[in-house]
């Protein structure tokens, strides 16, 4: 541990590191996504709004072979500096919509670091990076995301991993959707996102190296799945801000479940992604505005004329019928 906290103060120097870069929006990967996820909604085209939680698709990693480790992720993640523990995962984020980003925007990323902290857990010692992302468009300010990894010490040889402790998850709920997370999904969204992490799509490594029963669904992934069920079952706002917190890994061995339900207020959706024992494995907060006068959805694209739907929906309507799950 001593030498942990050591390093920890070498590595907060990084702090306040920054870096940036472009990139446009294009229609191809994104409908490919839609495609992957199966969702039978219209093709995505120039000048249409990019859903939220798809911001993924952008601003892809840029690493050859000999800037990755055995599990395929980098030893050096832009501005996070090399940190001495060997796993990582997706920890979860806050995100906070100002506009749209639509379908051929060129946009410009500003990412910078902004926290590591040491904590220790009953899996050991655990490290957390904080990085924040500013994503402007030609209009300005569009989207600020706090994203958090985790990073663990290696599994011992013969070890399984050690599971979180369990939080049972709502079950008197309006919204549901199963999930089926298969090894095509899982890879197709590796591919997408250039994600050469080998706890997705390996599972001789996802299994006997690092102990996990299968391999393992992204974190952003079930993101995006969570931030779906919401703008379908809400015609009539537009999503301002999310909140996610990773609380344990979902694998590919069984179907999980998403849920959801509207706040008291009508402003909120509270969202859980549960295991097949019925735990929390990721929970969310997504705020809403409460009227979109331009009858847009959650995903941005124009509703119906004369719709209106001010309150976020207590009813179990999926509007956006999926082809897989």
């Amino acid at each position: 541990m001593a030498t942990i906290e050591l390093n920890l103060e070498d590595l907060r120097q990084h702090v306040g590191k920054k870096s940036v870069s472009t990139d446009v929006v294009n229609p191809g990967p994104v409908n490919l996504l839609r495609l992957a996820l199966g969702r039978a909604e219209p093709e995505f085209k120039t000048g249409d709004p990019l859903p939220p939680a798809w911001l993924s698709l952008s601003f892809l990693p840029h690493y050859a072979p000999d800037e990755l480790r055995r599990d395929g992720t980098p030893h050096d993640a832009g501005v996070v500096p090399p940190i001495p523990l060997p796993r990582r995962m997706f920890a979860g984020e806050r995100v906070d919509v100002h506009r749209p980003v639509r379908i051929g925007d060129t946009l410009r990323r500003e990412t910078e670091l902004a926290d590591i902290s040491v904590k220790s857990g009953g899996t050991g010692t655990l490290v957390f990076a904080t990085v924040v992302n500013r994503i402007s468009g030609s209009h300005g300010l569009a989207v600020e995301d706090e994203r958090r990894t985790v990073f663990r010490e290696e599994v011992k040889p013969g070890e399984r991993n050690q599971a979180p402790r369990r939080e049972d998850a709502p079950v008197d709920v309006p919204w549901r959707r199963t999930i089926t997370p298969d090894p095509i999904l899982l890879f197709r969204y590796s591919a997408l996102t250039f994600n050469s992490h080998r706890i997705h799509y390996d599972r001789t490594w996802a299994m006997e190296t690092e102990g996990y029963p299968g391999l393992v669904v992204h974190g952003p992934l079930t993101t995006t799945l969570l931030i779906d069920i919401a703008r379908d079952s809400n015609p009539g706002r537009t999503i301002r801000s999310y909140t996610t917190r990773a609380r344990a890994p979902l694998f590919d061995v069984a179907p999980f479940e998403l849920r959801g339900r509207p706040t008291a207020d009508g402003r909120r959706c509270e969202l859980w992604a549960v295991t097949p024992e019925g735990t929390v494995a990721m929970s969310a907060q997504v705020g809403c505005s409460a009227h979109d006068p331009a009858g847009c959805g959650l995903d941005g694209r124009a509703r119906p004329h004369g719709h209106d739907d001010r309150r976020c929906r207590s009813d179990p309507a999926d509007p956006v019928p999926h082809r897989r799950n």
